[in-house]
């Protein structure tokens, strides 16, 4: 249990290629912050499960659909997909070193030692918003997870992923019928908006309840086909 007054601990702290990013232990939490910003803990992962099997959910009964997870984070989404036999390949797109190395040799390797062992696993660094744009690999669906939401991202440069552009490079990776997931804080019409423009189908929000404040929530959308 981890009390109001505990004092974080920094155990790394690092200059990455888009700035400072340090992993914490506060109380039993272990804690990651981005340029002072706080992106997420080991506290809960409903909402990281949410994004992963509102997905799955969203693709029907389709053969071991491939997944590409955007952000390792504490690792829960790419824990969750590993646990589930339904998916096929599991590929997480992360473009901090640090974040990676905390999970293969560090405090997060007790989190997703197995996941990360699993044979349909690949791990990329890279910039999620450069290799959607670039690859010429296909996914049956993209699950988003490296903001704090389209409203609140991280830096500048990931702005661009939540804008018609970006989204367009999504959609050109997904298969027909394919499925974007996106995490976010609090609930953005504008992006929801935004993603009928572009071109996808049925896009819904569902909620995660939290006992007190806004709701975290999962952006979806079906790319036709």
């Amino acid at each position: 249990m981890t009390a109001w007054y505990d004092t974080p601990v920094v155990l790394d702290r690092r200059e990455g290629p888009y700035g400072e990013v340090v992993l914490r232990r506060h109380g039993a939490l272990l804690q990651i912050i981005a340029n002072g910003c706080f992106l997420m803990d080991t506290s809960d992962g409903r909402s990281e499960r949410l994004l992963v099997d509102a997905a799955l959910a969203a693709l029907g009964p389709r053969h071991e659909p491939s997944v590409l997870i955007g952000g390792l984070g504490v690792g829960f989404s790419l824990v969750h997909a590993a646990a589930n036999p339904r998916w096929g390949r599991i590929t997480v797109v992360e473009r901090e070193p640090a974040i990676i190395d905390w999970h293969r040799d560090g405090p997060l390797s007790e989190l997703t030692a197995r996941a990360l062992a699993d044979p349909r696993t690949e791990i990329v660094e890279a910039d999620l918003a450069a290799y959607v744009h670039e690859i010429s690999t296909s996914f049956d669906a993209l699950c988003l997870d490296i903001d704090n939401g389209p409203d609140w991202t991280v830096t500048e440069d990931n702005k661009e992923l939540y804008r018609p552009a970006g989204l367009a490079s999504c959609a050109r990776i997904l298969t027909p019928r394919g499925v974007l997931a996106v995490w976010s804080a609090k609930p953005s019409p504008d992006f929801e908006e935004t993603m009928r423009d572009v071109g996808f189908r049925h896009v819904r929000t569902e909620e995660v309840p939290l006992a007190r404040g806004v709701p975290d929530v999962v952006h979806l959308g079906v790319w036709p086909g």
